[in-house]
């Protein structure tokens, strides 16, 4: 076996686990209508109890190579350090609540949308992406497309919250900014419940890189 297969199911057995069956799930769904169809976010029959699985379901598909390429690159950046830090029931816990506290705004805002369906793990992936930025938020930096530069993890967790709730309220580019804004928001309040000292390191970090740039 691979070292570096064999050392990420070994430090991230629960991240492996999900990285694995998110990828199989969304490629069969791309050839099959009906698991497609079984496995999808549909907010008006959630609101009304029926088919509430999907609820977690809807976060194993997705709706292209593109979405599945983006979201579980975003995810294999962060999620096995992740649960090599917080632990593998938290890490599990982390992802499965964020997934669905995710998707609850969008529920309670397309309830009477019939023909509003949503798909993708980006809830939980950004709730995996903000976790992390607790942990880590200024002696790592995340990159953007077409920035040449990294931006440390801080500034980005800052930006990406200001775009997601401006987008929330006026895009209209068929993207589920609600997942991705609450989401983040899931993961940030999930992991400051698991570990409340993370949010005393976290300040703590943020103020010594503040006077290290106030003193150069």
């Amino acid at each position: 076996m691979n070292p570096e297969i064999f050392n990420a199911l070994t430090t991230a057995p629960v991240a492996s686990i999900i990285f694995v069956i998110t990828i199989i799930t969304t490629l069969m769904a791309f050839s099959n209508e009906t698991l497609l169809s079984n496995l999808i976010l549909h907010p008006y029959s959630v609101y009304r109890k029926k088919n509430v699985y999907t609820v977690i379901t809807s976060g194993l598909i997705h709706n292209d190579w593109m979405h599945l390429i983006f979201n579980m690159f975003s995810y294999y950046y962060f999620a096995f350090n992740l649960e090599a830090t917080i632990g593998h029931w938290q890490f599990g816990l982390l992802y499965v609540l964020s997934l669905i506290l995710s998707d609850l705004p969008t529920i309670f805002k397309h309830k009477n949308d019939y023909g509003y369906r949503c798909l993708g793990a980006s809830g939980a992936v950004s709730a995996v992406i903000f976790s992390s930025i607790l942990y880590h938020p200024v002696d790592s930096s995340i990159g953007i497309m077409f920035i040449p530069i990294g931006i440390p993890a801080v500034i980005f967790g800052v930006l990406y919250l200001i775009y997601c709730s401006y987008a929330s309220k006026h895009a209209r580019d068929n993207v589920n900014h609600d997942a991705h804004l609450f989401g983040a928001l899931s993961g940030l309040v999930i992991t400051i419940i698991l570990n409340p000292p993370v949010l005393g390191t976290f300040l703590q970090q943020i103020s010594a890189a503040i006077q290290s740039l106030l003193h150069r």
